[in-house]
């Protein structure tokens, strides 16, 4: 076969490639809103297929199962998520710290239905699903510590006595805390945004400038942020 015969043979392979990725995608969107709205043991196939306006087979073609469609969904979700939130490597701490939060909540205003799948979810108690939550909890407190101290500040390995994901213990759970307090908060902002994002923004901030000042009290090896002194971070 010579090369033109080649690209002939590959050219539909990848447009049917680019179709299934396509419509892989448009039915996890179509999810998302789902299992926002609806809990995961209420919805059954034949309701999502209905409310999809597509064949169930389809969604058994794509995902295998129920439970592997919900896992799908919430998967995207959280990469989303971390994308926005865990930018800005190349900024300044403070700023990288300042735009974390930012990211954080303009993906929940512009995205209530997918945070709210990643938040609460829609299973009872599903190890597997809880893993990815937890996951994207881990990377925002990585992110946040390193902005806030510096990967030189990180003690410990993953996984050990030390701290998870190289983070000394003290730290870690102190931006575990605020975390959990941001998205309960975020959670009743975007049901109710009584509050502008810019106000609801530095509430957090200073929020968590209260948790480093904690955290310094408690072990001087970590310092808080300058910034974090004047109520900010």
């Amino acid at each position: 076969m010579n090369n033109s015969q080649q690209r002939d043979v590959d050219r539909p392979r990848a447009r049917g490639t680019d179709r299934s990725l396509a419509r892989r995608a448009e039915l996890i969107a179509i999810g998302r809103k789902l299992f926002a709205d609806t809990s995961y043991d209420a919805l059954s196939m034949d309701d999502i297929a209905r409310q999809a306006h597509v064949a169930k087979g389809l969604i058994y073609y794509y995902f295998k199962s129920k439970r592997g469609y919900y896992l799908a969904i919430v998967q995207d979700s959280v990469a989303d998520l971390i994308s926005r939130a865990a930018g800005g490597l190349e900024l300044p701490p403070e700023e990288r710290v300042h735009r974390t939060i930012d990211g954080y909540l303009r993906y929940a205003e512009h995205n209530q239905a997918a945070y709210r799948t990643i938040i609460t979810g829609g299973v009872g108690f599903d190890t597997e699903v809880q893993a990815i939550r937890d996951g994207v909890r881990e990377v925002i407190v990585e992110t946040i510590a390193e902005g806030a101290w510096g990967a030189r500040r990180f003690g410990g390995e993953a996984g050990s006595a030390g701290g998870r994901r190289g983070i000394a213990p003290l730290p870690r759970m102190a931006l575990l805390g605020w975390l959990y307090s941001v998205e309960g908060a975020t959670l009743d902002w975007i049901g109710d945004p009584a509050l502008p994002r810019d106000t609801m923004r530095e509430l957090l901030v200073k929020m968590l400038g209260g948790a480093m000042r904690a955290v310094e009290e408690l072990d001087p090896s970590y310092p808080a942020p300058e910034a974090a002194r004047r109520d900010g971070v």
